[in-house]
């Protein structure tokens, strides 16, 4: 049998031992570091800065001016709504206090009775009487229109300017005048408030003197002579 000699193991020096353990720990700290160490994506948000800085259409950072001149526009804008909320307001105020006023003029109308346009009577025998009875008929003094008629033929003859010279009346001085030959002291007494002061005039003398027939005989209806 052959005989071999084993070779004997290497001597390794202490400096090639010390050598060895720190290749060692530097791939250990290497393998770790590498483990630890972020993604690029990780890095890339870590490295971001906290804070975006705005900046202005030109893509350059906001000044303080630009700033200001933003504040600015913005008190404009804020400025030019309260301005347009305010006229918008006060437009709707005044429609609203002229919609009132137009519903009170109406409420007006409605409550205000028309006016009565006066009837216009005729200038003559016809007309006089119904004048007279509408003012008699105001005044609350009787008579119709039979009774006036009747009269007023008898006196004068259907003549407002007719004129008595000759009885006890004219001797005395107050002669009798008029449709219904009134004399003018009793025309004074009797004299009805609306009608002319006139002694001759057509409405005011039968006036006066169906209101003095009232007065004595309880109405011109129950006169059939000289009163």
């Amino acid at each position: 049998m052959p005989n071999f000699t084993l070779p004997r193991p290497a001597r390794i020096s202490r400096g090639q031992k010390v050598s060895a353990a720190l290749v060692a720990t530097a791939s250990c700290a290497a393998a770790l570091a590498f483990t630890a160490a972020p993604s690029n994506a990780q890095t890339t948000a870590a490295d971001a800065p906290a804070t975006v800085k705005p900046v202005s259409a030109n893509g350059l950072p906001l000044t303080a001016k630009d700033r200001a001149d933003d504040g600015k526009k913005a008190q404009q804008a804020a400025s030019s709504v309260t301005a347009g909320h305010l006229k918008v307001t006060a437009v709707e105020k005044q429609r609203h206090v002229a919609k009132q006023a137009a519903n009170r003029s109406v409420e007006r109308k409605a409550i205000a009775k028309p006016k009565a346009t006066p009837k216009r009577y005729a200038n003559n025998l016809d007309g006089w009487i119904r004048e007279s009875l509408s003012i008699m008929k105001d005044k609350g003094i009787p008579g119709s229109y039979e009774g006036l008629h009747r009269n007023i033929m008898r006196e004068s003859a259907g003549d407002p300017n007719a004129v008595n010279d000759w009885d006890i009346n004219a001797i005395n001085g107050v002669p009798s005048k008029g449709l219904l030959q009134v004399i003018q002291p009793t025309f004074d007494t009797y004299h009805v408030a609306g009608t002319p002061h006139k002694l001759t005039d057509p409405i005011a003398n039968i006036t006066a003197a169906a209101n003095y027939a009232a007065h004595r005989y309880g109405s011109i209806d129950n006169v059939n002579s000289a009163y």
